[in-house]
């Protein structure tokens, strides 16, 4: 039933794809193809979750999740200076809409007390996962800087978010250390960096980033919420590959680490449009899609998983960030490489960013997805130099 529902929403989109998404070419057939199979993986996923969930080593790492999670927060909250008690309000938010209606809001339940139970607010949600449910879009971007803070001093003016990325094995709950977890997104204004095509350039770097995930499968981030563009809901994407390696330069080598996950991350639209409200997002011109109108949505929420991470308002103001937390099931021995859906925009070296006009990897050069029509607002002047920048290398 949810196969047939998830067909029937994705017609609509089928009809009007090229006008809608321009440079982008996928066959009806093959999406619907897609759909069936992410479907079925998810359900499987999930029931060998469900098997290994009660084991010790699983609820031992649960409690750490919960723990690591409260402590990140109130850590946060410090640095910050935030006295105020976070925000009370919750949201009272067919596949994506129902994720809608979960409170992924947990704010209401922070000010716990020393008989609140952590889990009622630091629970982790899994995505079951053991194929790429999505495509990785147009522009991912090889040798990206190692780094937990991805802002930099210009084009990052926004909300920002801490976001965790926890990696757990499907088939035994154990975490995954050693995940190469790349992530990037626009910002604000809809502008992406590190790429060509009317964008800000090869050689910028803003809002990108990898780590490699801890013992605990572990990645952690300091990021902005994305702002929107043509075509497209508010994403943030990531990419994970498995068993890569520190080189002896201090980047991480992923060209021969197998692609074990591709996803993109998508917020609440409630959430969006608070934030939409503040600068420098009121600044953004571009054509809005809600998660409704968003081609890819469809394929990355099923009663199997969950694309939306849980959040929390840090202070009583949205101005004051959001700490964000999803935790994905993957079959740690998978390798999608070869995946039409995984494809190389481009490559930074200490020469600076290059092109990959040959599309390495299963897709098509220059990816899958949708590139933003014309040069968005928010578009740097000139470029910055390779190498990391001082201010932002954490």
């Amino acid at each position: 039933m949810v196969a047939i529902s998830k067909l029937a929403g994705a017609a609509a989109f089928f009809a009007g794809l090229s006008a809608a998404h321009p440079g982008e070419s996928h066959s009806e057939h093959h999406m619907k193809r897609e759909i069936v199979a992410r479907d079925n993986a998810a359900a499987l996923g999930a029931r060998s979750l469900g098997g290994c969930s009660n084991s010790a080593a699983s609820q031992a790492l649960h409690a750490r999740s919960l723990k690591r999670r409260a402590d990140a927060v109130k850590n946060l909250r410090q640095k910050r200076g935030i006295k105020a008690p976070a925000r009370k309000d919750k949201r009272t938010l067919e596949d994506l809409q129902n994720w809608e209606t979960v409170n992924h809001n947990m704010t209401g339940t922070y000010d716990y007390d020393m008989f609140t139970s952590l889990d009622e607010v630091f629970s982790a949600n899994t995505s079951c996962i053991l194929a790429p449910y999505i495509t990785d879009g147009p522009y991912y971007v090889v040798g990206e800087y190692m780094r937990s803070n991805v802002k930099e001093a210009e084009f990052c003016d926004g909300i920002d978010v801490f976001l965790e990325v926890q990696y757990i094995d499907v088939n035994t709950c154990n975490p995954i250390p050693s995940v190469a977890v790349d992530i990037w997104n626009c910002n604000a204004t809809g502008t992406y960096s590190g790429v060509e095509s009317g964008q800000a350039g090869l050689d910028t770097t803003f809002l990108r980033g990898i780590q490699l995930t801890d013992h605990d499968g572990v990645a952690t981030f300091e990021t902005i919420f994305p702002g929107h563009y043509e075509g497209r809901a508010v994403h943030t994407h990531l990419l994970a590959h498995t068993n890569a390696s520190v080189q002896s330069n201090g980047t991480i080598s992923v060209w021969s680490a197998p692609v074990a996950h591709i996803g993109q991350l998508f917020w609440p639209d409630d959430l969006r449009e608070e934030i939409e409200a503040t600068e420098p997002y009121t600044s953004n011109i571009q054509s809005l899609t809600t998660n409704d109108e968003d081609m890819w949505s469809i394929l990355a929420a099923d009663e199997s998983f969950d694309p939306i991470p849980q959040y929390i308002y840090l202070g009583d103001s949205i101005e004051d960030g959001l700490f964000a937390w999803i935790q994905i099931g993957i079959n740690a021995s998978a390798d999608y490489t070869d995946d039409d859906y995984y494809s190389i925009a481009a490559y930074l070296d200490a020469e600076g960013g290059h092109a990959e006009s040959g599309g390495m990897g299963g897709g098509v050069g220059g990816g899958n997805g949708t590139a933003p029509s014309g040069m968005p607002s928010g578009m740097p002047s000139g470029s910055v130099s390779g190498g990391i920048p001082s201010s932002t290398a954490s």
